[in-house]
């Protein structure tokens, strides 16, 4: 069984992808080819923004937002610690400090009622993580926001294909930021990531931005990065929109198996919630248990591989936790030690989900299982 199967979905696409690469070695145009122009129309039109900017990454995404937006030395940034680490890094990288907010204990992500209380003058932005695939609270986020003239950024990494409200991700803030590495619901072939806004101002900083902070050959008007996304990455994304729908319904199929297997169940198994107003594309089926490193161990030998999305929360890095020093997050320091990722993607067959559920049940109910 695989975590995420990645070669069954490129035997199912396989004309697709090895077309479109070949497209990309005849025509010869390795970067800014006519690849990137036509994924970024697809890609906003999917969206409904009015810009998208392809980037080298979803770290490259994060940052080039917030350079777009002057971000800086001295800047407060407020975001979860329930992440990835490069969510903080891209602040750190500007020299802004980030200010770490705890997260709902159902769904995991940042929590909106404690956003308001960490807002300084010095605040220029909150990144909000859609994480595990389900966007955060972003209308509550984006008023808090508003009130305070401040910017919000959705860190859309995991959750490109997800809705919310009847809106799409990546278009629910002034900017949205997704990333197409390999194990995403929507992944190339390496790295690579996108920018959505539909604020034309902060569009023309972002492009710019993306080539050196060119405004046209050789002249800079801003400071930049090299953060083009390369045409073999974008032809291989443009392949894998053709079966994109599919594979969130196979998604959707696969997470409701297991919602129903894990339903009322005895062992204190419990899946991370997900709220009626909103869909997520499970980049992740994350559950929360407890004595998961015997669990982990038990379902390994049966050959049931799992993951663990995050062990140790950003505040308490090594590189980060002198950043912030006062930051106090119980939710995430509890959760830490008790999440855990199952294997999940479309092509992940319903006696496969019966397999992981009953092992992982039967495993967590026996008492050697349970912690002292």
């Amino acid at each position: 069984m695989e975590f995420i199967d990645l070669k069954s979905q490129y035997q199912a696409s396989r004309e697709l992808i090895n077309g479109r690469i070949q497209a990309v070695l005849d025509h010869g145009q390795y970067i800014m080819g006519p690849e990137v122009g036509e994924l970024e129309e697809r890609l906003a039109e999917y969206t409904d923004a009015r810009h998208c900017i392809t980037v080298a990454s979803g770290t490259e995404a994060l940052l080039i937002a917030l350079m777009a937006l002057g971000v800086g030395r001295g800047d407060e940034v407020i975001t979860t610690p329930f992440t990835f680490i490069a969510t903080a890094e891209a602040i750190v990288l500007l020299g802004a400090t980030p200010v770490f907010v705890d997260i709902d204990p159902y769904t995991c992500n940042i929590d909106p009622a404690l956003v308001l209380e960490k807002i300084t003058p010095r605040t220029r932005a909150i990144i909000p993580v859609s994480l595990y695939g389900q966007p955060a609270d972003m209308d509550e986020l984006n008023a808090v926001a508003e009130r305070h003239g401040i910017a919000v950024i959705e860190d859309a990494a995991q959750s490109f294909g997800a809705s919310y409200r009847g809106r799409q991700s990546c278009n629910l803030s002034v900017i949205g930021c997704t990333s197409f590495f390999p194990s995403k619901p929507l992944g190339c072939y390496g790295d690579g990531g996108a920018l959505f806004t539909s604020d034309d101002e902060l569009a023309k900083a972002m492009r710019e931005i993306r080539v050196h902070g060119q405004s046209k050959r050789y002249v800079h008007t801003r400071v930049g990065v090299g953060g083009r996304m390369d045409t073999l990455q974008c032809a291989i994304v443009l392949a894998k929109l053709e079966g994109f729908d599919w594979e969130l319904q196979q998604r959707q199929r696969a997470a409701a198996t297991y919602d129903a297997l894990l339903a009322g169940n005895a062992a204190g198994v419990r899946p991370v919630g997900r709220r009626e107003d909103r869909t997520s594309v499970y980049a992740q089926y994350t559950v929360v248990l407890e004595g998961r490193a015997e669990l982990q161990a038990v379902l390994q030998a049966h050959g049931i591989p799992t993951a663990v999305h995050y062990p140790v929360p950003i505040h308490k890095q090594p590189a980060y936790a002198q950043l912030a020093p006062e930051a106090r997050c119980p939710v995430s320091d509890a959760l830490a030690g008790k999440v855990m990722s199952l294997p999940m993607g479309p092509y992940l067959s319903d006696r496969e989900i019966r397999t992981v559920c009953a092992t992982l049940l039967q495993a967590a109910s026996a008492p050697l299982a349970m912690p002292v």
